[in-house]
């Protein structure tokens, strides 16, 4: 049995793989995190931010337990071809978000696909160079701040870039236009899901309108070369590219 639906991902822009670890693996990580930041998942009176930021570097554990899944290796095989993404060990950046008003003023459209420049930054451009894994630490349901994404906006972003890297910090109207007629799906799931997200695809964080908090990871997962025009993968389909 397929690990996803290679046709969903091409048509929405995303993918979510269940269960790439059991969800004690997931529960396992996310306990660690509560030691990092310095919080307690029994202590609400300590949840006094709407999101802390935290990160895994080093893969220790469950992190690289997750990251070395056959079941999400497959699923980016399936995406980019074998041999078309670079492993990576660590999950990389983790916003906690907390059920506390007023929420951060995060939460605008944007895409993560990211293009290098000559001086070693990073923009956005029509020639990704990653595509991104939201990793799921905790049950997150549709109060819980799940990740919005606007499914098949891939399709509408890729018009609206060319191969000059652009500043993504200076482009807020540009993802604010792109799918904004889209229908609207929401990342949920149990501690151990990943959403597999194309480069194009436009989605936004939203207010923790729950009561747990709530662990996600934001793992970019570099391509073996830059998406462009005449790609043949699920990745370059997706975007009308093949």
């Amino acid at each position: 049995m397929d690990v996803i639906d290679v046709e969903a991902f091409v048509a929405d822009g995303f993918v979510k793989v269940e269960a790439v670890v059991p969800p004690e693996v997931g529960d396992a990580a996310r306990a660690l995190l509560w030691e990092r930041i310095g919080l307690s998942p029994d202590d609400p009176s300590g949840w006094t931010q709407p999101v802390v930021w935290t990160a895994d570097l080093t893969g220790e554990g469950p992190f690289g337990q997750i990251m070395n899944s056959g079941r999400l290796r497959a699923a980016l095989d399936a995406v980019a071809g074998e041999g078309g993404w670079m492993p990576r060990g660590s999950l990389g950046n983790i916003p906690v978000r907390f059920p506390v008003l007023p929420a951060a003023d995060d939460r605008g459209w944007h895409i993560d696909g990211s293009t290098a420049r000559p001086d070693g930054t990073y923009g956005v451009s029509s020639r990704p160079e990653t595509l991104l894994l939201l990793v799921l630490l905790s049950h997150v349901g549709p109060q819980d701040a799940p990740t919005r994404i606007r499914a098949g906006s891939q399709r509408d972003m890729v018009a609206l870039l060319d191969e000059r890297v652009q500043d993504p910090m200076k482009m807020g109207p540009v993802f604010d236009e792109a799918g904004w007629e889209r229908p609207v799906a929401l990342a949920t799931g149990a501690p151990g899901d990943v959403y597999v997200v194309h480069p194009f695809t436009v989605h936004a964080a939203q207010e923790h309108r729950g009561s747990r908090p709530r662990f996600m990871a934001q793992a970019p997962v570099f391509l073996t070369s830059p998406l462009k025009p005449g790609d043949a993968t699920p990745l370059g389909r997706a975007a009308g590219l093949s």
